[in-house]
């Protein structure tokens, strides 16, 4: 590592002192006559010498223990000519290797300052101003860089999404921090562009734009040929990109100053006016190995490691100045050196910060700090939801939506086949033909796709509801939720946020329909996502209020909801016998179902049974026959599994001593397994225990009957509990 280091600072003294110097020239001046003055020459090598020196900082900082593992951006220095192509308002999602893209543009912004705020990073200090020392990340909310994990591409949906939706909050009057010509910016490597949410990232751009929509969005692959230790083929990325129609295709030298400017320069352009999507090349080498902890010599020849060095970047713009009579080579090194000094002398300053000291305040971002005023934006009243008639779950859920869509126009129901179809079960009938194509629409068939809009989307202003068709669907696409949507807030201290009320038809019991694709129970992948709520209605009333809460929840917090839809119960009318229409309820605008509360059916004092969804009306009838048998159930309703309602739980548990969990997810990773835990943590000392479906995908037909839960051993199990 120190080789290395130390070979980069020495190619670069000798390199520049080997140059003759040349006569002087005003620095106003054009070079060589491609519009980039000597001027923008001198301010962009500024950017490309302290992204260097931060680097050879990050390398000294770990030696010391002082710093974590951080990935370098040296060779990749000529993307600070994108970044000066752009306006500090065009808001930008960073590959991390794009370090001198962010101190130039950092150093575009009154008040910044790249170099502490790259170091403080490095360190984990809580006073880093985007993380708070959470994350190493590339990121700052007065520069229009939104903080970006470095899970591989995961990052384009969201860049696609974004650019979409800042041109449909301009149409629509919705505020948006973001300029309505604004071109959005997405940089990532060109292994990177071989993944899969890279592939379908730049397919949804494409076709978006084949359909006439606007898409500003500006794609740059820093291909420095090598992802970590596997060469990419000479030639791909062009062969890949270069040929999509309707994608514009630019390609630059990222290691000549002059080439990578002007045509950066070209491709801004170019989108700011078309408004559509264009794919910027950029030719770049990777220097130092692909992170501080990396053996570059074990897989790569010194032939290799040689031909790069010797496209460094930094030397590259050096030696322009000093042939370009901008400046002579002892001004160059000088400066390079007094940048080095600068950068050196914080990272000293930095290692005395303070770091996060406590779980409360790591997980600060992760809370919902503001209730009552979720509870204000709930009541705020608007379209009467159902008007006194009582509906079915599918029913009060489209009828919440008309009302939401109607009160605000920052609403926006979107996903595979909601708009003209009316989604597979009819739940957002005649929502597009009353709100519009621009509120209601149709996406592609990609999960990832959905999610990226609605990531977007709410960082342009709005609520984005996106509809993913079944819950076994998500699974697709989990890292939009996982890595993207619930990151953004932890890693930004919310300064960024992403609400969303993501509706999800999911569960088991459908009849005629599906398998397992069609009939999932498993929410595992869900429920352990740090910050992220699920709410789970099995009734009319509680549907329309907990879809509001949701979108409240969104709107004002910044939350990423999950709205469970249990399919098998979208137009179930009966509870106990035919035509008693004892499920179907009546929906009001005035209520208010906080977060995490639960609901209880009945006053038993023998059992509670503990449920939620499908198990709701099944336990229902349970306890009707257990009464008939001088039984006395009551049953709750968890509604929320995410947080769960602990307090309600502790409390009609205790009521009765005794507890029965009825959970139609899987014996192993499901709901139910929290529950028990919960109980123990809490100190209750009654009998618990639990009936759940099996370990099992769910198969086609009356096989399904085979693994699920159903009513007779949710029975037998509360008449043992009773009875022993």
């Amino acid at each position: 590592m120190t080789e290395q280091r130390v070979d980069l600072e020495e190619r670069f003294r000798a390199e520049l002192s080997a140059l003759e110097p040349r006569p002087s020239r005003p620095i106003e001046q054009p070079v060589e006559d491609v519009g980039l003055t000597g001027a923008q020459c001198l301010d962009l090598f500024e950017s490309q010498a302290t992204s260097r020196h931060l680097d050879l900082a990050a390398r000294r900082l770990g030696s010391a223990k002082h710093g974590y593992y951080s990935i370098g951006s040296s060779g990749h220095e000529g993307n600070a000519a994108v970044a000066a192509a752009l306006r500090p308002t065009d808001p930008a999602l960073l590959h991390y290797r794009s370090g001198a893209f962010f101190v130039h543009r950092a150093r575009q912004v009154p008040g910044l300052d790249p170099i502490r705020d790259v170091l403080l990073g490095m360190v984990a200090a809580a006073a880093e101003p985007i993380s708070g020392g959470r994350h190493k990340v590339f990121g700052s909310k007065p520069a229009a860089v939104i903080p970006q994990t470095s899970t591989i591409a995961s990052h384009l949906p969201r860049a696609v999404g974004l650019a979409f939706a800042i041109e449909r909050a301009a149409r629509l009057g919705v505020a948006c921090e973001w300029p309505s010509d604004s071109v959005v910016l997405c940089s990532f490597g060109d292994a990177s562009a071989n993944h899969s949410t890279a592939a379908g990232a730049i397919n949804a751009a494409i076709h978006t734009a084949r359909q006439g929509v606007p898409l500003p969005l500006l794609f740059v692959c820093e291909d420095n040929g090598i992802g970590i230790s596997v060469p990419t083929p000479p030639g791909w990325i062009e062969q890949s990109y270069g040929i999509r129609l309707g994608l514009q295709y630019f390609d630059a030298d990222g290691s000549d100053l002059l080439d990578a400017a002007t045509t950066a320069t070209q491709v801004v352009d170019w989108v700011r006016e078309h408004r559509k999507p264009a794919f910027l090349h950029l030719s770049t080498v990777r220097l130092m190995g692909h992170a501080g902890s990396d053996v570059e010599s074990a897989y790569r020849s010194p032939t290799d490691i040689t031909a790069d060095l010797r496209r460094d970047p930094v030397i590259a713009t050096g030696r322009l100045l000093v042939t370009s009579g901008i400046a002579t080579p002892t001004e160059v090194i000088a400066r390079y050196d007094e940048i080095g000094g600068r950068v050196a002398a914080m990272a000293e300053l930095v290692c005395c910060e303070p770091k996060l000291t406590s779980a409360s305040a790591v997980m600060a971002p992760l809370v919902s700090p503001h209730p009552d005023l979720v509870q204000a934006d709930v009541l705020r009243r608007g379209h009467t939801v159902a008007q006194g008639d009582s509906v079915t779950l599918a029913q009060a859920i489209n009828q919440t939506l008309a009302a939401l869509l109607d009160r605000d126009n920052d609403v926006l129901v979107f996903g595979e086949d909601v708009g003209r179809k009316g989604g597979v079960y009819g739940v957002t009938k005649g929502l597009q033909k009353q709100f519009g194509v621009r509120r209601v629409f149709d996406t592609l068939l990609d999960e990832q796709s959905v999610l990226g809009t609605a990531l977007g989307a709410g960082l342009a202003g709005f609520v984005p509801i996106p509809e993913i068709q079944y819950l076994a669907y998500v699974h697709n696409a989990a890292d939009q939720l996982r890595g993207e949507a619930a990151t953004l807030s932890y890693f930004s201290q919310g300064q960024y946020r992403n609400p969303m009320v993501v509706r999800i038809a999911g569960y088991g019991y459908q009849k005629g329909f599906g398998g397992h694709f069609h009939n999932d129970n498993s929410i595992a992948a869900l429920r352990d996502i740090p910050g992220l709520i699920i709410a789970s209605p099995a009734r009319a009333d509680d549907a329309a209020a907990m879809l509001r809460t949701c979108v409240s929840a969104a709107r004002v917090d910044g939350r990423v909801c999950i709205y469970l839809e249990p399919i098998a119960l979208y137009h179930t009318r009966d509870l106990h016998r035919p035509g008693d229409n004892a499920w179907l309820a009546t929906p009001s605008d005035t209520d208010h179902i906080a977060i995490g509360h639960a609901r209880v059916y009945g006053d038993g004092s023998d059992l509670t049974i503990v449920t939620f969804a499908n198990g709701v009306p099944m336990s229902l009838r349970v306890a009707q026959r257990l009464s008939d048998r001088g039984i006395r159930a009551r049953v709750l309703d968890l509604r929320w599994l995410s947080p769960l309602p602990l307090d309600d739980l502790l409390d009609h548990a205790r009521a009765t001593g005794r507890v029965l969990i009825a959970d139609e997810t899987r014996h192993t990773g499901g709901v139910s397994e929290s529950l028990c835990t919960a109980l123990i943590d809490a100190g209750f000392n009654g009998p618990v225990t639990r009936v759940t479906s099996e370990d099992s995908f769910i198969p086609l037909g009356p096989a399904a009957t085979t693994v699920l839960l159903d009513e007779s051993r949710i029975e037998s199990a509360a008449t043992k509990l009773v009875t022993r």
